[in-house]
């Protein structure tokens, strides 16, 4: 968009740049994280040591086999609560490893 057509919000730009240089996957493996941090609380964080976005799957490494069992039980609520967090159906399986 160019000055003589108008004026553009920096939200609109941003979001343009990110189409336009194909960023999107990258942004929402960051937003991804940060919301698997902020739902889950530090105590879970904690023995999080990896979270990694592929496609629709999210894998979570955790150092702990015990935390791991008693969050395999809640899958279903974790993914639905990461994607209200998220804002979006970003999420449709969850792989904890």
């Amino acid at each position: 968009m160019n000055r003589k057509e108008g004026h553009q919000s920096l939200k609109q730009a941003l979001n343009e740049f990110i189409e336009s240089n194909k960023l999107q996957k990258g942004m929402d493996q960051i937003r991804v994280s940060e919301v698997w941090k902020a739902s889950m609380g530090p105590g879970v964080s904690k023995y999080t040591t990896s979270v990694q976005l592929k496609g629709d799957t999210l894998y979570i490494s955790l150092s702990s086999s015990v935390l791991r069992e008693e969050l395999s039980l809640g899958r279903t609520k974790i993914i639905d609560l990461l994607n209200e967090a998220l804002g979006k159906e970003l999420i449709q399986r969850l792989i904890l490893r």
